[in-house]
Protein backbone atom coordinates (compact mmCIF):
# COMPACT_ATOMS: atom_id res chain seq x y z
CA UNK A 1 0.00 0.00 0.00
CA UNK A 2 1.18 3.51 -0.77
CA UNK A 3 -0.11 6.96 -1.60
CA UNK A 4 1.04 8.86 -4.67
CA UNK A 5 0.23 12.45 -5.55
CA UNK A 6 1.17 11.78 -9.18
CA UNK A 7 2.36 14.35 -11.66
CA UNK A 8 5.53 14.87 -13.68
CA UNK A 9 7.59 16.61 -11.02
CA UNK A 10 10.71 15.19 -9.37
CA UNK A 11 9.93 12.17 -7.20
CA UNK A 12 10.08 12.33 -3.41
CA UNK A 13 9.65 9.11 -1.42
CA UNK A 14 8.89 9.65 2.27
CA UNK A 15 9.49 6.87 4.82
CA UNK A 16 8.01 6.62 8.31
CA UNK A 17 9.05 4.71 11.43
CA UNK A 18 7.70 2.16 13.88
CA UNK A 19 4.11 2.64 15.15
CA UNK A 20 3.50 5.48 12.71
CA UNK A 21 2.00 5.47 9.22
CA UNK A 22 2.25 7.51 6.06
CA UNK A 23 -0.10 10.05 7.65
CA UNK A 24 2.98 11.28 9.52
CA UNK A 25 3.84 13.17 6.30
CA UNK A 26 0.41 14.62 5.45
CA UNK A 27 1.25 18.25 6.23
CA UNK A 28 4.62 18.04 4.49
CA UNK A 29 3.12 16.42 1.39
CA UNK A 30 0.53 19.23 1.23
CA UNK A 31 3.43 21.69 1.12
CA UNK A 32 5.30 19.86 -1.66
CA UNK A 33 2.66 18.44 -3.98
CA UNK A 34 2.43 21.56 -6.16
CA UNK A 35 5.90 20.91 -7.60
CA UNK A 36 6.83 17.36 -6.66
CA UNK A 37 5.46 13.86 -6.98
CA UNK A 38 5.23 12.60 -3.41
CA UNK A 39 5.10 8.84 -2.82
CA UNK A 40 4.50 7.55 0.70
CA UNK A 41 4.69 3.76 1.22
CA UNK A 42 2.97 2.17 4.20
CA UNK A 43 5.66 0.11 5.90
CA UNK A 44 4.90 -2.99 8.05
CA UNK A 45 5.69 -1.27 11.33
CA UNK A 46 2.45 -1.82 13.24
CA UNK A 47 0.22 0.94 11.84
CA UNK A 48 -0.28 -0.76 8.46
CA UNK A 49 -3.80 -1.93 7.65
CA UNK A 50 -2.91 -4.60 5.10
CA UNK A 51 -0.91 -7.41 6.73
CA UNK A 52 2.07 -8.87 4.92
CA UNK A 53 2.02 -12.46 3.57
CA UNK A 54 2.61 -15.08 6.25
CA UNK A 55 6.04 -15.99 4.89
CA UNK A 56 7.30 -12.43 4.40
CA UNK A 57 10.77 -11.73 5.78
CA UNK A 58 10.56 -8.51 7.77
CA UNK A 59 14.00 -8.06 9.27
CA UNK A 60 15.69 -4.72 8.68
CA UNK A 61 17.68 -5.82 5.64
CA UNK A 62 14.64 -7.44 4.00
CA UNK A 63 12.51 -4.32 4.45
CA UNK A 64 15.06 -1.99 2.87
CA UNK A 65 15.45 -4.41 -0.05
CA UNK A 66 11.65 -4.40 -0.31
CA UNK A 67 11.72 -0.61 -0.63
CA UNK A 68 14.45 -0.83 -3.29
CA UNK A 69 12.26 -3.30 -5.20
CA UNK A 70 9.28 -0.96 -4.75
CA UNK A 71 11.21 1.87 -6.42
CA UNK A 72 12.12 -0.46 -9.28
CA UNK A 73 8.51 -1.65 -9.63
CA UNK A 74 7.32 1.96 -9.95
CA UNK A 75 10.21 2.61 -12.36
CA UNK A 76 11.10 5.90 -10.66
CA UNK A 77 14.62 7.29 -10.90
CA UNK A 78 16.60 10.19 -9.48
CA UNK A 79 14.49 9.86 -6.34
CA UNK A 80 14.93 11.94 -3.21
CA UNK A 81 14.49 9.59 -0.26
CA UNK A 82 13.26 11.19 2.95
CA UNK A 83 13.23 9.34 6.26
CA UNK A 84 12.10 10.28 9.76
CA UNK A 85 12.54 8.22 12.92
CA UNK A 86 13.45 5.08 10.98
CA UNK A 87 16.86 5.15 9.29
CA UNK A 88 15.45 3.72 6.08
CA UNK A 89 16.69 6.25 3.52
CA UNK A 90 20.37 5.59 4.12
CA UNK A 91 19.72 1.83 4.39
CA UNK A 92 18.02 1.67 0.99
CA UNK A 93 21.42 2.61 -0.41
CA UNK A 94 23.17 -0.08 1.64
CA UNK A 95 22.29 -2.88 2.26
CA UNK A 96 19.28 -2.23 -0.02
CA UNK A 97 21.54 -1.72 -3.00
CA UNK A 98 19.25 0.72 -4.81
CA UNK A 99 20.73 2.89 -7.55
CA UNK A 100 17.54 4.92 -7.97
CA UNK A 101 18.14 7.40 -5.14
CA UNK A 102 19.81 10.65 -6.18
CA UNK A 103 19.46 12.44 -2.84
CA UNK A 104 18.85 11.65 0.82
CA UNK A 105 17.06 13.66 3.49
CA UNK A 106 17.59 12.30 7.00
CA UNK A 107 15.18 13.81 9.52
CA UNK A 108 16.04 12.90 13.14
CA UNK A 109 16.38 9.22 12.37
CA UNK A 110 18.22 6.10 13.42
CA UNK A 111 21.82 6.12 12.26
CA UNK A 112 25.03 4.15 12.70
CA UNK A 113 24.30 1.56 15.42
CA UNK A 114 21.38 3.36 17.11
CA UNK A 115 18.92 0.49 16.54
CA UNK A 116 16.61 0.29 18.46
CA UNK A 117 16.74 3.95 19.50
CA UNK A 118 16.57 5.04 23.12
CA UNK A 119 14.44 3.68 25.93
CA UNK A 120 11.19 3.57 23.87
CA UNK A 121 12.86 1.47 21.19
CA UNK A 122 14.39 -0.92 23.68
CA UNK A 123 11.08 -1.34 25.52
CA UNK A 124 9.29 -2.13 22.25
CA UNK A 125 11.82 -4.82 21.42
CA UNK A 126 11.67 -6.21 24.93
CA UNK A 127 7.86 -6.45 24.82
CA UNK A 128 7.97 -8.04 21.37
CA UNK A 129 10.13 -10.82 22.77
CA UNK A 130 7.38 -11.76 25.26
CA UNK A 131 4.25 -13.76 24.35
CA UNK A 132 1.45 -11.22 23.87
CA UNK A 133 3.82 -8.35 24.58
CA UNK A 134 3.02 -6.34 21.45
CA UNK A 135 -0.72 -6.68 22.07
CA UNK A 136 -0.13 -5.37 25.59
CA UNK A 137 1.88 -2.46 24.18
CA UNK A 138 -1.01 -1.50 21.90
CA UNK A 139 -3.48 -1.55 24.79
CA UNK A 140 -1.22 0.37 27.16
CA UNK A 141 -0.79 3.18 24.65
CA UNK A 142 -4.52 3.92 24.52
CA UNK A 143 -4.69 6.21 27.60
CA UNK A 144 -3.45 9.69 26.82
CA UNK A 145 -1.31 10.01 29.94
CA UNK A 146 0.62 6.82 29.04
CA UNK A 147 1.36 7.79 25.46
CA UNK A 148 2.72 11.16 26.62
CA UNK A 149 5.23 9.65 29.04
CA UNK A 150 8.94 10.19 28.21
CA UNK A 151 9.39 6.44 27.76
CA UNK A 152 6.69 6.32 25.05
CA UNK A 153 5.67 9.01 22.56
CA UNK A 154 6.27 11.84 25.01
CA UNK A 155 9.96 11.51 24.21
CA UNK A 156 9.28 11.63 20.48
CA UNK A 157 7.10 14.71 20.10
CA UNK A 158 7.33 18.07 21.81
CA UNK A 159 3.82 19.15 20.80
CA UNK A 160 2.15 15.75 21.22
CA UNK A 161 0.65 13.74 18.41
CA UNK A 162 -3.05 14.65 17.89
CA UNK A 163 -5.35 12.05 19.45
CA UNK A 164 -7.11 11.09 16.22
CA UNK A 165 -3.82 10.61 14.40
CA UNK A 166 -2.30 8.56 17.20
CA UNK A 167 -5.32 6.30 17.58
CA UNK A 168 -5.30 5.64 13.83
CA UNK A 169 -1.68 4.52 14.20
CA UNK A 170 -2.32 1.95 16.91
CA UNK A 171 -5.76 0.72 15.78
CA UNK A 172 -4.40 -1.98 13.40
CA UNK A 173 -2.03 -3.20 16.11
CA UNK A 174 -4.87 -3.48 18.61
CA UNK A 175 -7.26 -5.36 16.38
CA UNK A 176 -5.27 -7.51 13.94
CA UNK A 177 -2.98 -10.27 15.19
CA UNK A 178 -1.36 -10.43 11.72
CA UNK A 179 -0.26 -6.81 12.05
CA UNK A 180 1.20 -7.64 15.46
CA UNK A 181 2.96 -10.64 13.92
CA UNK A 182 4.50 -8.37 11.25
CA UNK A 183 5.79 -5.88 13.80
CA UNK A 184 7.13 -8.66 16.00
CA UNK A 185 9.13 -10.05 13.08
CA UNK A 186 10.84 -6.72 12.69
CA UNK A 187 11.41 -6.01 16.38
CA UNK A 188 12.80 -9.48 17.06
CA UNK A 189 15.44 -9.27 14.34
CA UNK A 190 17.57 -6.21 15.14
CA UNK A 191 20.99 -6.64 13.48
CA UNK A 192 24.15 -6.86 15.53
CA UNK A 193 25.94 -3.57 16.20
CA UNK A 194 28.94 -4.68 14.14
CA UNK A 195 26.69 -5.30 11.12
CA UNK A 196 25.06 -1.90 11.48
CA UNK A 197 28.45 -0.19 11.64
CA UNK A 198 29.60 -2.08 8.55
CA UNK A 199 26.55 -0.94 6.60
CA UNK A 200 27.09 2.63 7.75
CA UNK A 201 30.66 2.52 6.47
CA UNK A 202 29.45 1.27 3.08
CA UNK A 203 27.06 4.22 2.84
CA UNK A 204 29.95 6.66 2.77
CA UNK A 205 30.35 5.95 -0.96
CA UNK A 206 26.97 7.55 -1.78
CA UNK A 207 27.63 10.36 -4.24
CA UNK A 208 24.35 12.24 -4.06
CA UNK A 209 23.42 15.26 -2.01
CA UNK A 210 22.33 14.75 1.60
CA UNK A 211 20.30 17.03 3.85
CA UNK A 212 20.44 16.26 7.56
CA UNK A 213 17.54 17.84 9.46
CA UNK A 214 17.72 17.26 13.21
CA UNK A 215 15.72 18.25 16.25
CA UNK A 216 18.14 20.03 18.53
CA UNK A 217 16.38 18.61 21.62
CA UNK A 218 15.97 15.06 20.33
CA UNK A 219 15.91 12.47 23.11
CA UNK A 220 16.08 9.31 20.97
CA UNK A 221 18.34 10.25 18.07
CA UNK A 222 21.54 11.77 19.48
CA UNK A 223 22.28 15.25 18.09
CA UNK A 224 25.90 14.09 17.87
CA UNK A 225 24.75 11.67 15.17
CA UNK A 226 23.51 14.60 13.09
CA UNK A 227 27.00 16.09 13.14
CA UNK A 228 28.53 12.70 12.33
CA UNK A 229 26.17 12.25 9.38
CA UNK A 230 27.09 15.68 8.04
CA UNK A 231 30.71 14.51 7.99
CA UNK A 232 29.82 10.99 6.86
CA UNK A 233 28.69 11.95 3.35
CA UNK A 234 30.74 14.02 0.91
CA UNK A 235 27.92 16.37 -0.09
CA UNK A 236 25.93 16.92 3.08
CA UNK A 237 24.46 19.90 4.88
CA UNK A 238 23.02 20.06 8.38
CA UNK A 239 20.14 22.19 9.65
CA UNK A 240 18.79 22.23 13.18
CA UNK A 241 15.13 22.39 14.22
CA UNK A 242 14.16 23.97 17.54
CA UNK A 243 11.01 23.24 19.57
CA UNK A 244 10.85 19.71 18.30
CA UNK A 245 11.82 16.14 19.09
CA UNK A 246 12.10 13.12 16.82
CA UNK A 247 8.76 13.51 15.02
CA UNK A 248 9.67 16.74 13.26
CA UNK A 249 6.81 16.31 10.69
CA UNK A 250 4.41 16.54 13.64
CA UNK A 251 6.16 19.22 15.67
CA UNK A 252 7.44 21.54 12.92
CA UNK A 253 5.90 20.59 9.55
CA UNK A 254 6.03 24.07 8.03
CA UNK A 255 9.68 24.64 8.89
CA UNK A 256 10.59 21.16 7.69
CA UNK A 257 8.77 21.81 4.42
CA UNK A 258 10.69 25.04 3.92
CA UNK A 259 14.01 23.23 4.32
CA UNK A 260 12.87 20.46 1.98
CA UNK A 261 11.76 22.89 -0.71
CA UNK A 262 15.08 24.73 -0.57
CA UNK A 263 17.04 21.47 -0.79
CA UNK A 264 14.86 20.02 -3.54
CA UNK A 265 15.00 23.22 -5.53
CA UNK A 266 18.78 22.97 -5.63
CA UNK A 267 19.16 19.21 -6.03
CA UNK A 268 16.02 17.48 -7.41
CA UNK A 269 16.09 17.09 -11.18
Amino acid sequence: MYSDTGGDGPVIVLLHGVLTSGSLWDDVVDGLRDRYRCIVPELPFGAHRTPMPDDAALDLESIVKMIAAFLAELDVRDVTLVSNDWGGAQLVISPGGSDRAANLVLVSCEAFDNYPPGLPGRLLCLNAALPGGTFLTAQLLRPRFVRHLPMTFGGMSAKRVPDDVFMSWIEPLRHDRRVRRDLDKYLRSVPKKAQLREWAEQQRSFGGSVLVVWARDDKLMPPAHAERLAQHFDKAQLVWIDDSRTLVPIDQPELLTEHLRAFLGANAA
